[in-house]
């Protein structure tokens, strides 16, 4: 997650409160996303950015998990996300990024 979208992330966090706040994921790789939950969950674990050392307690969910599929128009989660699930891992963005939100979130 590049410094840019870590001081977003952090802002919404201060206008809206983290109770308020959910973070959705579209990367296309595992380790990826499951970087960029922890980072709004635990905080930057690089300490390169505004959220390092910053615990938010976030949840992330990628676009492809079912909760979010569950809430999004069928018609544009078709058009916009399904290609992508037949070229990406799946099953391991899932198992990392729910693992993250288990481990860190509020």
């Amino acid at each position: 997650m590049d410094l840019e979208n870590q001081a977003r992330v952090k802002e919404a966090v201060e206008k809206y409160g983290a109770e308020n706040v959910v973070v959705l994921l579209g990367g296309a790789e595992a380790e990826a996303s499951s970087l960029t939950a922890e980072t709004v969950s635990n905080g930057d674990p690089t300490f390169a950015g505004p959220l390092a050392g910053v615990q938010l307690g976030l949840p992330a969910y990628h676009v492809v998990e079912p909760e979010v599929k569950e809430i999004l128009a069928a018609d544009v989660y078709e058009e916009q996300i399904a290609m992508m699930e037949m070229v990406l891992d799946v099953e391991q963005i899932i198992k990392e990024v729910s693992d993250i939100r288990a481990r860190y979130a509020r």
